[in-house]
């Protein structure tokens, strides 16, 4: 199985710089998308439905044009959840899950902690997600939490981790979380092949950074342990150039 997992930054803005095309050429079987910034009736399903994707899931947020996951698949998933049941993460419709035969693969969209407000709701949201998770593994142990966890885990995560040392995505205090998050149980996809600087998934728009990769490690695949020796895959796919991030792979036998 491989799954992509893609912060689009605009679904409808992606769709319009030849989105589909390059999903045909990336070939998926199950694609976990965030910050769709749409509601489904505002997505060109059929266009998905074309390429080979007739299994669509939006879980979009209460605000308009905000947020919002979704899980595309070629697969029939046996069961699909909405949100997590906590009623203070889920209006932003952060988190959806599609269960393929004994593998459970979440698209996780975590918050941002752009003004004090949002950094305090951003670990809120950490410390609730973080104890929900241990709690579904013990009814999905093969579990793939995909997505955009708007944190930096280590200093070779980060171009410059001296000077934004200070900055949200890369705080002390972030970084233990990731730290607590890994050690409950989750290994890092990519950096069971790739232990290289250098290596990104999100470049801001301003001052040429993607030029001149001036990035942050922001996007994941945590696999659960118990499903770790089936990943045979992870990669960064930086070609593509849809959002200001780039989609991450990983392939589970």
């Amino acid at each position: 199985m491989k799954i992509i997992s893609y912060n689009v930054n605009g679904i409808r803005a992606a769709m319009k710089k030849d989105f589909i095309k390059w999903l045909v050429a990336a070939n998926p079987d199950v694609l976990c998308l965030q910050e769709i910034k749409a509601q489904e009736d505002q997505v060109d399903t059929e266009a998905f439905t074309a390429a080979g994707y007739e299994y669509q899931y939006y879980y979009s947020a209460q605000k308009k044009g905000y947020s919002g996951t979704a899980i595309i698949s070629k697969i029939k998933p046996d069961h699909v959840e909405y949100g997590t049941g906590i009623e203070t993460i889920d209006f932003e419709g952060r988190n959806i899950r599609a269960d393929f035969g004994d593998i459970s693969v979440m698209s996780m969209y975590l918050p941002s902690g752009t003004n004090d407000a949002r950094l305090s709701f951003k670990f809120d949201y950490m410390e609730q997600f973080l104890e929900y998770s241990k709690e579904l593994r013990k009814e999905h142990p093969n579990l793939i939490v995909c997505g955009d966890y708007n944190i930096c885990h280590k200093a070779i995560d980060i171009h410059d981790p001296v000077r934004l040392k200070n900055t949200s995505g890369f705080l002390p205090e972030e970084r233990e979380w990731m730290d607590r998050f890994v050690a409950s149980g989750f290994v890092d996809a990519f950096r069971m092949f790739n232990d290289q600087p250098d290596q990104y998934s999100w470049w801001s728009y301003r001052g040429g950074s993607r030029a001149r990769n001036k990035g942050w490690r922001l996007d994941y695949h945590m696999v659960n342990e118990p499903l770790k020796d089936r990943v045979k895959r992870s990669v960064i796919l930086s070609e593509a150039v849809h959002s200001d991030h780039c989609p991450v792979m990983v392939e589970i036998e």
